[in-house]
């Protein structure tokens, strides 16, 4: 455990050096394309070839690091998370993955491990999907699954995915080149802290993850009339914003009522003035739910819900889809080897359905993949207080190099 330990503190040293790249100087915000992506970006790539890897920035902007095996025709393990964050994020959000599997890969090398199969690191660009309002774009493109009609869309300074892509000096004509066909995977493995605070209530480092829920995400414009907050009788209103309100407070009703969860977290009132009655209000839907049909049916009728109060308010509003994901099964196979892993390094054994979305999602069209979640303080997320203590980085360690051993085993 001691050198579990040292080698936990290193990569917490890491984690810590990573979160001081942001493009604020108070907290952590690193979205995709930005001058402090692209900078951790450079600094991910230089810690991989400082560990021996064959590394490169692909052309959507994932780092990728390899480490081949002796076997040319073998397959490859895929060891992955992102680097991109929220705004106002924690540090282990995805670098904790990318820096586990780092250090996973470090320790092959020095301990001249002979491996059956090739290792590729990666650290993707966009899981989070702030700045295009679509995630898994990263992945998306190792997959080969990467929509072309997303180069259109644009962020809310106007600039089109396929600019941004430039910007960064990738080239959007290549991205299907950066595609990893379906044949060459032997695997996806992905370490991600829980974000819930069920192992931190039960004091247990890891955990298996077993599914990961489906999301819909919508953007939904209501548009009704501006005016005068100050002339315009109450009952001649069409104020956008107060059929907002009405929708997101159904909203939370529903999902209380269904096995769902849901969530209004993006509202821009265009024009906002405090002396005018909104005209047109934007607001996000993020739906989600690991039973695909209490999705379908949750969104439908919040579609139905929206219209009724719409049409009541004499509001016209505009449904658009953003994005949708199904229900994904993790593998059986792999899963039964970090449970042998866990197992072998004495702690208890717990499966979990995961409700946050993961790169694993877009890697499973193409792949079997596993995921170990890792103890967080209260489980907290997608904020400043999120932590990991140094004994959780260590099991985690522990778990993923026995897991590796048992894939090497396994041949």
């Amino acid at each position: 455990m001691e050198q579990a330990l040292q080698r936990a503190a290193q990569v917490m040293a890491q984690v810590n050096e990573l979160a001081a790249i942001s493009e604020e100087t108070t907290v952590i915000t690193r979205l995709f394309g930005t001058p402090a992506f692209l900078q951790a970006s450079n600094w991910v790539l230089g810690l991989m070839k400082a560990a021996g890897l064959d590394a490169r920035i692909d052309n959507i902007g994932n780092v990728r690091g390899r480490w081949a095996s002796h076997h040319t025709n073998a397959k490859t393990l895929v060891i992955a998370s992102h680097i991109d964050t929220v705004r106002n994020a924690g540090k282990f959000d995805g670098p904790l993955g990318v820096l586990l599997g780092l250090d996973s890969i470090t320790h092959i090398i020095q301990a001249r491990i002979e491996l059956p199969f090739h290792i590729e690191l990666i650290a993707f660009s966009d899981e989070e999907g702030v700045r295009f309002h679509t995630t898994y774009l990263g992945s998306k493109v190792v997959a080969g699954t990467f929509e072309t009609s997303l180069l259109h869309t644009k962020d809310e300074m106007g600039i089109t995915l396929q600019q941004a892509i430039e910007q960064m000096h990738g080239n959007p004509r290549q991205l299907a080149a950066d595609a990893m066909a379906a044949h060459d995977w032997l695997g996806y493995f992905e370490i991600h802290i829980e974000q819930g605070p069920v192992l931190y209530e039960r004091d247990i480092p890891v955990a298996i993850v077993t599914a990961i829920a489906g999301q819909k995400r919508a953007e939904i414009i209501f548009t009704g009339t501006a005016g005068h907050a100050g002339t315009v009788p109450m009952n001649m209103r069409q104020d956008a914003l107060c059929c907002a309100a009405e929708f997101i407070l159904e909203t939370e009703k529903l999902a209380h009522s269904m096995q769902v969860v849901a969530t209004v977290g993006k509202l821009h009132v265009t024009g906002a003035a405090s002396n005018t009655i909104p005209g047109e209000v934007i607001c996000s839907l993020d739906l989600r739910s690991a039973n695909e049909a209490m999705a379908a049916a949750a969104y439908e009728q919040l579609q139905q819900t929206c219209i009724t109060i719409c049409h009541k308010r004499k509001i016209v509003p505009e449904w658009k889809l953003v994005q949708q994901t199904t229900p994904v099964q993790c593998d059986e196979g792999l899963n039964t080897l970090v449970a042998k892993a866990i197992q072998q390094c004495g702690y208890p054994l717990v499966t979990m359905i995961s409700g946050a979305g993961h790169d694993a999602v877009a890697i499973s069209a193409v792949s079997p993949v596993t995921m170990l979640f890792v103890r967080c303080y209260k489980g907290i997320s997608h904020h400043p207080e999120e932590a990991v203590e140094l004994k959780d980085i260590a099991a985690a360690i522990k778990v993923s190099d026995n897991f590796i051993q048992q894939l090497i085993h396994r041949g």
